[in-house]
């Protein structure tokens, strides 16, 4: 049984120590998560780190070999799928369907009578620029045009929960941007989202949290701003000095990058350095503290995880 302590009305879902083998190999190695309801979470990790798995497993599509999972309140996952919406990896469509029965057809596949799968798909292929294509063949739209008709099926049906697997690869900028903005459109309506990537920014753009997976495991799990926060502030620094007493206030690891020193902001934070500079005589130049974003957290976390695990035996 899953922990008491959840609760279906405040967590869309949730895993507890998933774990899943192909013969020899374990591809996701005890994933636990909860995903609040109404949120966008991001699962983070580099390609081959177990996403696609996980996601999977969360919704029923594979058993796990062990651990439990909750979705939308049920224990058998199967039994919401109604309620969800999954754009998977692999994308496909019959290349001969029209666009707007394409999309009815995928709603039916959850319930939805087709004739009003294609009076939603009309609508839908209207607002998002695509209504003179409504009765056009697969085989006849572009790449990107053929990968929103396939996210319109997945939210035809109006499902209480979005999963996607990779959703911004071979979307051109313009269609990402459309693509961020259905994801927070659909949020502001109660759903939650559940996302897959590897490339970190969208993540930071849309989500309240993620968890960061690399070999199998869950590295991280959290706020955007809390995986952001395992990284010092960065310091870039300019002086019109090039020695002096000021020198003693840089930290032995700092590099130069031009006519600039770039070092981690030390523990003591910059009041203590900016007066060591300015007592020593630097004349700064320019002076600079840059947050580190969910991209260096991303690199910084999944690579201790997987430097951690290399010497892991396989699973008996």
């Amino acid at each position: 049984m899953l922990r008491q302590a959840s609760q279906p009305d405040t967590i869309a879902v949730e895993a507890i120590d998933l774990v899943k083998d192909f013969n020899e190999t374990r591809a996701v190695n005890g994933v636990t998560l909860a995903v609040p309801t109404g949120s966008i979470f991001g699962l983070l990790g580099p390609n081959g780190a177990g996403k696609t798995t996980t996601l999977r497993m969360l919704i029923g599509i594979i058993d796990p070999s062990s651990g439990t999972r909750r979705v939308l309140g049920r224990e058998r996952p199967l039994e919401a799928a109604n309620e969800v919406g999954y754009l998977p990896e692999e994308r496909g469509l019959y290349p001969a369907m029209q666009a707007r029965d394409a999309i009815a057809f995928m709603g039916a596949l959850r319930g939805l009578p087709i004739a009003e799968g294609r009076r939603r798909a009309d609508a839908l292929l209207t607002e998002h620029g695509l209504g003179d294509w409504s009765k056009k063949p697969i085989r006849t739209l572009s790449k990107g045009m053929a990968q929103i008709v396939q996210l319109l099926g997945t939210i035809i049906h109006k499902p209480r929960l979005i999963v996607l697997d990779e959703p911004f690869a071979g979307l051109d900028a313009i269609n990402q941007a459309k693509l961020e903005e259905l994801i927070r459109r659909e949020t502001r309506a109660g759903v939650t989202v559940i996302f897959s990537t590897h490339v970190i920014a969208h993540a930071e753009r849309l989500c309240e949290r993620v968890a960061i997976i690399a070999k199998g495991k869950v590295a991280f799990d959290g706020r955007v701003d809390e995986a952001r926060a395992r990284l010092r502030p960065i310091v870039r620094l300019r002086t019109r000095a090039s020695d002096g007493p000021w020198r003693d206030a840089i930290p032995a690891g700092a590099r130069r990058e031009g006519d600039e020193y770039v070092f981690e902001l030390p523990e003591g934070g910059p009041e203590p350095l900016l007066k060591a500079l300015i007592d020593g005589g630097a004349g700064i130049e320019t002076l600079a503290i840059e947050r580190p974003g969910l991209h260096d957290a991303f690199v910084h976390i999944a690579g201790d995880a997987a430097a951690a695990a290399m010497g892991q035996e396989k699973p008996q």
